[in-house]
């Protein structure tokens, strides 16, 4: 028998979600992104990190963290 594979939609970033990504990246290529202690953020997943948490707090739709 053939087995059936699930066709599950994956969740994707809501347009909210991906305006305020794309905000924080600018911010961080310009230099003027500081992390939640004051300091520049100079890592490019620190960034990611920092956008995302954002974009949660605000209420877009974004896909929980993977653990």
């Amino acid at each position: 028998m053939a087995q059936k594979k699930s066709m599950r939609s994956k969740s994707s970033s809501s347009s909210k979600g991906k305006k305020r990504v794309a905000k924080v990246m600018r911010e961080k290529k310009h230099g003027t992104l500081k992390s939640g202690s004051g300091h520049k953020v100079k890592s490019r997943k620190q960034a990611v990190a920092i956008a995302l948490s954002e974009a949660r707090k605000s209420g877009a739709k974004i896909p929980k963290k993977k653990k």
